[in-house]
């Protein structure tokens, strides 16, 4: 007999034991607190140009210095932070939202439609996802919303696969059975007894969606392809940077380089943790 699922004092609990989740999500607390709230203690013009204040090294006014615009990189890292995290949310939310409904879909129904849904889902797989986000990119203006719309519209195949796996175990559960007998209808069981059940899959998803979704914004912004002034993110800045790494200006490569790894390193540390703690297969 399956175990039930674990209860949400029992992950905390566990959480709070496991060393890594502590670490990533202090670092995801500290990233946050310095993205949003940072700007209303630390106030910067990251929207007029100041040539004459271009490039300068960190030194007074300027803990970080200024990149090549004169902004001030302090400032810039907060505000490209809020974004690249907002996209990268969003657009978790979207491929969460869809992977979830199309795998739970796919595994109540079986047979011919889940054959041919799992097969649609296999040729998606088989297209190199960067391309199509260029390609996108390319040809329309990139905003907040359409990167996190596209990436999410892309990134929800391997989130449908692990739901639908989840589904093909549980419809044959005694909960779903007395359903049926008692007439749900199969949108009723999908939302009502089968997606709640696959909580933890989900949960663990997302975390990894959000840092996968950050590493595309930031491989778009150095391409070349992602969002363009006054709107700004940290694949952009990076992509800036290196521009003019040669010449010495390490605070436009390093500060920036070192959010995006720490994180992604944060969410990554979340998602392990939470999927230890979510599994029951160890007790």
């Amino acid at each position: 007999m399956a175990k039930p699922p674990r209860s949400t004092r029992a992950v905390i609990r566990t959480l709070r034991r496991n060393r890594l989740a502590v670490i990533g999500a202090s670092m995801l607390i500290g990233l946050f607190v310095f993205c949003f709230l940072g700007p209303l203690v630390y106030h910067t013009n990251q929207t007029d140009v100041d040539v004459l204040n271009a490039s300068l090294p960190p030194g007074d006014g300027h803990p970080l210095g200024t990149d090549t615009n004169g902004f001030d990189v302090l400032g810039r890292l907060m505000l490209g932070g809020q974004v690249s995290l907002e996209i990268g949310l969003l657009a978790a939310f979207v491929a969460t939202a869809v992977g979830t409904v199309y795998g739970a879909i796919a595994g109540l129904f079986g047979g011919v439609l889940d054959g041919f849904m799992m097969r649609l889902v296999d040729i998606l797989l088989a297209i190199p996802f960067l391309f199509f986000v260029l390609i996108l990119s390319a040809r329309f203006t990139a905003t907040p919303v359409t990167l996190a719309l596209v990436i999410g519209g892309f990134s929800w195949l391997v989130i449908a696969r692990l739901i639908r796996s989840e589904v093909l175990s549980l419809r044959v559960r005694e909960f779903v059975l007395a359903a049926r007998l008692m007439g749900a209808r199969k949108p009723r069981l999908i939302f009502t007894h089968l997606i709640p059940n696959t909580i933890g899959v989900i949960v663990v998803n997302v975390t990894f969606q959000v840092a996968d979704a950050i590493l595309t914004i930031a491989a778009l912004g150095f391409l070349g392809f992602g969002l363009t002034y006054p709107v700004t993110d940290w694949g952009s800045q990076l992509s800036a940077g290196t521009t003019y790494i040669t010449s010495g200006y390490w605070w436009l490569v390093y500060p920036v380089g070192a959010c995006i790894v720490l994180t992604v390193l944060a969410f990554n540390l979340l998602g392990d943790a939470l999927r230890d703690a979510l599994d029951r297969r160890g007790d």
